[in-house]
Formats: C-alpha cells, structure tokens, sequence
C-alpha cells in the first residue's frame, strides 16, 4: 500500500513537472527561420484552435470549450495558451491534466502550453512545431459558439484564405472635431476583427511576431504598455499584406459571457455578472490611443473596412399574422 501511494506521488509530481515545464522546453527563438514549416505540408482542411487563457475563475468553462473544439471533425488539434504567472503550478497541472483527458474522447488533442510571459503579443507567437494548418482561430476564454456557425465561418475563410473571417467586428474612425483616430462601432461597416473568434491564416502569426524590423517591434511594445490592442495591430498587419478588410459572418449562436452588456453570470461556470460598466468607454478611450499610435508609428493606416454580413442560409423576410402575432412568414 505505502508502495502504491509512493508510486502515486511520484507519477503526480512527474506530471506536474512536464506538464508546466512543456513550453519551456521548446525552441528558445520561435521566429527562426530554419525552425518554420514548410507551408506545403500544412493541412487546408482542419484549423488549430489557439484558446487564450488567463482567469482561474474561468478555467471550467475554457475545459468546456476545448473539449467542444476537439470534438470537431475540423479542429486538427487544440493549444491552450496560459498567459497568468500567478498561476499555483498545481492548479496547471490539474488543468493539464484535465484537457488531456477531454482530448481522448474527441479527434484532436488539447494540450496546455504556458505562455513564455503575460504579453498578449504571445498569443501570436508562431509555435512552428504544434501548428500543422494553414488556418488557425484564434479564440477567447469566455466565448461559445455552436458548431454550425463555427463550421460555416471555417468554410468561408476556405475561399478567403488571406483574410480574417469571424462573428465580432468594431470599426476605426475619424474624429472631425478633434482630428483624431477613434475606436467604434458602426452600424453598416468594420474594419477591425476581434479576437474572440478569429480564423486568420497562420502565417499571419509569423508577419505579426518575427517580421516589421523596428517599427513591429515598437508596436508590440505599445501593446505590452497599453496590456491591450493586440487584435487591433494584428489588423494592422493583415490589412497591410492584403489591402483588405476582414469579413464578418453571421452566428447562429454565439454566447460572449464576458460582455459587459451581460445582465448576470452563469452558475454552471462560476462566472459573476458583470453588467454595464461605465469602464467601456474608458476602454474605447485606450483602443483609439492605440490606433493613433501604431499609425505614428507605421506611418499610415492600412485598415480597409468591410461591408456587410456573409449568412448561412436565406430564408423568406416577410412578415405574415400568425395567431395574432408577426412573425416571418416561413415559421
């Protein structure tokens, strides 16, 4: 007996170690060149699932969502990206633990990668020896989205490829009164992709992380500063490469539960209300600072907006009186 609890701890322990330790062990300099893959051997018809995570509080619902992703015939395999420090290493392991035991019972494999540091720049890094696809989504903690709009948005960067395909859009602006960028939201057009579900090409990783001399350099930086703005100068990059704005698809279902405009939490994941904050404009504040500095430092702005909504299907638009209601005519 006192053999097998021994055997025990020691097996708990080893797994501890590899697994916290995993990411430490990789190439120290991901934007080597001779270290990348050769694109001809990258699959088009599967995507790796890059889940950014960070809150304890949320660790439940991001094993429920990587286990969801593995379970798709699409997915190739799932990377959880830990970008929290503070993190106890026994709460990593029981995590690691955790999602690879999800993994065995879909077709892909979920494995916890712990970020180098808390830069949100890392979640871009290029990770040449676990990307085996031309596309990745790049996804949140805290979003849900069924299958059906997960496989149509898939399908339609198929026929995309150099352009970020996803469900949640916010636009640049000019501020005529005062002669600024700003960050908004627009009713009929976008520009700027969010990373809450974003299908980009994955060599975009590689342009975002490795390429730009100085000035990439520098705008990384004012995203490490602001802790905020990743998704915008990855926009930055791709609409520079392509001259392009992103394409916004519809979602059947897409459940954000760290939206502000939440009236409360979810018991099944622990996770509080949040509300209306008055912090959202603060935060629209911060992400147009960003924008009007990655253009100082780029020297110009190479966002294009898009327009419109790409939709699963077309069904009839009219309205008809059916028990005394309005209601589309073909329900």
């Amino acid at each position: 007996m006192e053999m097998n609890r021994v055997l025990t701890v020691f097996v708990f322990l080893f797994f501890l170690f590899f697994s916290v330790n995993a990411s430490r062990t990789r190439s120290a300099d991901p934007c080597n060149p001779s270290a990348q893959r050769d694109p001809r051997t990258l699959r088009s018809d599967k995507v790796t699932v890059l889940i950014n995570g960070y809150s304890e509080s949320r660790i439940p619902l991001l094993q429920s969502l990587a286990a969801t992703y593995a379970a798709s015939p699409l997915v190739s395999s799932v990377l959880v990206l830990w970008g929290n420090p503070s993190t106890p290493a026994q709460t990593l392991a029981r995590l690691a633990q955790n999602l690879s035991l999800s993994s065995s019972f879909g077709a892909a494999s979920v494995s916890l990668v712990r970020q180098p540091s808390s830069s949100l720049n890392a979640r871009f890094l290029p990770r040449p020896s676990s990307i085996g696809t031309h596309a990745v989504l790049i996804c949140d903690d805290d979003v849900e989205v069924d299958q059906r709009s997960f496989e149509f948005a898939f399908r339609i960067w198929g026929s995309n490829q150099d352009r970020p395909i996803g469900f949640f859009v916010r636009s640049h602006d000019l501020d005529l009164s005062r002669k600024e960028w700003i960050y908004t939201v627009h009713p009929d057009k976008y520009s700027i992709m969010l990373t809450k579900f974003m299908i980009l090409k994955s060599d975009y990783l590689y342009k975002y992380s490795c390429e730009g001399g100085p000035r990439m350099g520098e705008m990384r930086r004012i995203v490490d500063g602001m802790r905020n703005c990743e998704d915008i100068l990855m926009n930055f990059v791709v609409a520079d490469e392509t001259n392009a704005g992103p394409i916004l698809v519809g979602a059947e279902r897409a459940r954000d539960y760290g939206d502000a405009r939440n009236d409360g939490g979810d018991e099944r994941w622990g996770l509080k209300g949040v509300g209306l904050s008055s912090r959202r404009g603060e935060h629209r504040k911060r992400r147009g600072e960003c924008i009007r500095e990655f253009h100082r430092v780029m020297g110009r702005l190479p966002l294009r907006y898009g327009y419109g909504k790409v939709v699963n299907s077309v069904g009839e638009q009219g309205m008809c009186e059916k028990g005394g209601r309005l209601v589309l005519c073909d329900q």
